[in-house]
């Protein structure tokens, strides 16, 4: 599974690294690395949650390629998430900072609702956008270590 992640921490998580990597190759690291988490989630298929982590990995996956190898948000989607902004501030067809994200139109996305188009709490101070695929990996998660809390049952000596 690390060989799998250690690709998008590398991308998408340390700035330093992040910037280094040319865009160019961003779409196949994303790609491979979420290819390979799918094959791991397959291999433990019968742990509990899997199934479902897998489904959302694999919503994700298609979102991704059929967007050429991003996860689109859209200009609606960012304007949700930061109204102190005017809409010009966000360019098309550009990356988001350092993540994951292309900004693309609505009317451009394949897929739309499998992209992240869901903003989050607009309590919290950190400010993201979540797809539906992220939703259901999140409760195969949530299963799985649920599955880690039940006491295992043991025999009295």
């Amino acid at each position: 599974m690390w060989l799998a992640v250690i690709p998008q921490i590398f991308c998408y998580t340390i700035p330093v690294t992040a910037k280094l990597i040319p865009g160019l190759y961003l779409p196949y690291i994303l790609v491979g690395s979420m290819a390979g988490l799918l094959i791991f989630t397959l291999a433990n298929l019968l742990t509990p949650g899997f199934w479902l982590m897998m489904l959302g990995l694999a919503s994700n996956l298609m979102a991704i390629i059929s967007n050429g190898g991003w996860m689109p948000i859209s200009p609606e989607t960012l304007t949700r998430l930061h109204p102190e902004r005017m809409l010009e501030v966000w360019r098309i067809g550009e990356r988001l900072a350092l993540s994951k994200d292309r900004i693309l139109p609505q009317g451009n996305t394949n897929l739309l609702f499998l992209t992240d188009i869901f903003p989050g709490p607009s309590w919290l101070s950190y400010k993201f956008a979540f797809s539906i695929g992220d939703v259901i990996l999140s409760a195969g998660v949530i299963i799985f270590l649920w599955s880690l809390s039940k006491q295992s049952r043991r025999t009295p000596c």
